[in-house]
């Protein structure tokens, strides 16, 4: 690109936005960076990063303060709802020469990118209008300030306001499951990522350090329905009769974040100079762990396309491009593996034990390549 763009909007500093933030201060570009939530508001509960999100931490230069944090996992267990062992993953084997996996605090996380992309967000800070021009982009903020940019960046999630402002793409759709995360400390030790599998139902366990373990479950939600008025007493309805360690992690639940689960899936991602990033363009229900390794890997391609490209909106084109067969296979590996778990166990169980680990383990094949 003959001249990069001097004025560059993110709207949205969580993971998405502060990982594009990062990877364009990198590229020689200082992005302005609003969210329209408090500082004080970041998403709690765990996350859980396999090797390609390290990799692509490690091309932003964030790998080294990640290091100390969370907990290295080096292998997944899958167990049927008794207990019984099902199938394992080697996760060293799987992603050898790409990253380790790691389970952190998501705030930790949080910290991490936040620094990297120099600590610079303009908070309290809502856009309430976008207008696409020809060259430029004019955005209405909610104190009734107006700017204009080279180039805007969605990156304010699954439920965006500049997909829905920009006129790129409409709400996102249920796919009928409902999600449970919480951190548990004061729990049985758990020293492995451990799956459970039940009746169209489930819970992940991925140590996270210094006795905390994160907890991610889900089960069908009817379409109409409403999350549950107390999500620990139905957790603890839910996965009452799981057996291993289940019953006494559910003991040391404090508190439970839940959360309908939602994709988004558009015929493009950007109109004029703007684009959207992360789950603002192609979230998935978080079935395989890849909504923060695809939102940094978006961040990477978009960084390198702005700098390579001889117009903003052909860089956007060019990132699109690139992006879109990978996250259209984690939606379609994503769906792969919802299915298997709505399977009946009597008929799922025989066939994971049998060759779960080479299924599981296919889910991330394409992603194993760099970028």
């Amino acid at each position: 690109m003959a001249q990069p763009p001097v004025r560059v909007l993110i709207v949205g500093a969580s993971v998405a936005g502060l990982a594009v933030a990062r990877a364009l201060r990198l590229a020689g570009i200082r992005p302005e960076l609003v969210e329209k939530l408090a500082p004080t508001v970041v998403a709690g509960a765990g996350i859980f990063l396999p090797g390609n999100a390290i990799r692509a931490l490690r091309e932003l230069g964030l790998d080294n303060p990640l290091r100390p944090l969370g907990a290295v996992i080096r292998r997944q267990r899958f167990l049927d709802a008794t207990g019984a062992e099902l199938c394992s993953v080697d996760l060293e084997q799987l992603w050898q020469g790409v990253g380790q996996c790691r389970a952190l605090p998501r705030a930790d996380l949080h910290q991490v990118l936040l620094t990297g992309a120099g600590g610079e967000v303009r908070y309290h800070t809502e856009v309430c209008d976008v207008e696409v021009g020809d060259e430029t982009t004019k955005v209405a903020f909610g104190d009734g300030s107006y700017a204009e940019y080279d180039l805007i960046v969605g990156a304010d999630g699954r439920r965006s306001a500049v997909r829905r402002l920009a006129e790129i793409g409409g709400a996102p759709h249920p796919v009928g499951q409902i999600a449970y995360r919480s951190v548990v400390s004061g729990g049985p030790e758990i020293t492995e990522w451990t799956a459970l599998l039940g009746q169209r139902s489930g819970i992940a366990l991925a140590p996270m350090g210094y006795g905390r373990v994160y907890l991610y479950a889900d089960e069908p939600l009817p379409a109409g329905s409403a999350p549950p008025a107390d999500p620990l007493v139905r957790l603890r309805q839910l996965l009452g009769d799981y057996g291993g360690p289940v019953r006494a992690v559910l003991d040391a639940v404090e508190k439970v974040q839940v959360a309908v689960t939602d994709e988004v899936e558009l015929s493009g991602w950007s109109r004029g100079n703007v684009v959207l990033v992360g789950d603002a363009a192609h979230a998935t229900a978080p079935t395989l762990s890849q909504g923060a390794a695809m939102a940094f890997e978006d961040a990477l391609v978009l960084a390198e396309e702005l700098r390579a490209a001889p117009s903003v909106v052909e860089a956007l084109a060019r990132y699109e491009s690139r992006r879109r067969p990978r996250t259209q296979w984690v939606l379609d590996r994503t769906r792969d593996r919802d299915r298997t778990r709505d399977v009946a166990p009597a008929l799922r169980d025989p066939v994971l034990r049998a060759k779960g680990g080479t299924i599981f383990q296919e889910h991330y094949r394409l992603l194993v390549d760099p970028v």
